[in-house]
């Protein structure tokens, strides 16, 4: 009898202690489940988008690209030399609905600094457009966000 007793309150203790880490796991993999990128390509325009050249438009390097929601700066990227940014989101701490919602990309790096016809002040805004998820593997998911289309703001 002894020995049916030990055998249950090792279970039951076994049960409890792994517990916390069942519930652990699956948020865990949520969030890998839920990463956010936002991804796009910044040309040297007086909008920030591809001209009527197409692929002949020059793009913008070294523009520095600004998540901003709710008004605050949440993230920051800078372009490349192919005009090209990248932001990677915590899935932790944001929500997709939110981010398309109430978040903006936006750029104050001078347009003047790319092309000496264009404005010296002022800068580029542009509100988020979901295009679908990547998933890779098993486990992860990648939901992709682009610029719905930048706009020049005079002064902002």
């Amino acid at each position: 009898m002894a020995f049916k007793t030990f055998l249950f309150v090792s279970l039951v203790s076994a049960a409890i202690l792994a517990a916390p880490v069942a519930e652990a796991q699956p948020g865990l993999l949520g969030g890998l489940q839920g990463l956010i990128r936002i991804q796009g390509t910044l040309f040297c325009t007086a909008d920030g988008n591809m001209g009527a050249n197409g692929t002949a438009t020059p793009v913008f390097p070294n523009a520095l690209v600004q998540l901003q929601c709710g008004g605050n700066v949440v993230s920051t990227s800078t372009t490349n030399g192919s005009g090209m940014f990248s932001i990677l989101l915590d899935p932790l701490n944001y929500i997709l609905s939110s981010v398309l919602s109430d978040c903006n990309l936006k750029v104050d790096t001078p347009l003047i600094s790319c092309n000496s016809s264009l404005p010296a002040v002022g800068g580029l805004l542009s509100p988020l457009r979901f295009i679908g998820n990547t998933t890779l593997g098993a486990l992860l998911s990648v939901a992709n966000i682009i610029p719905a289309g930048f706009r020049f703001v005079p002064s902002h």
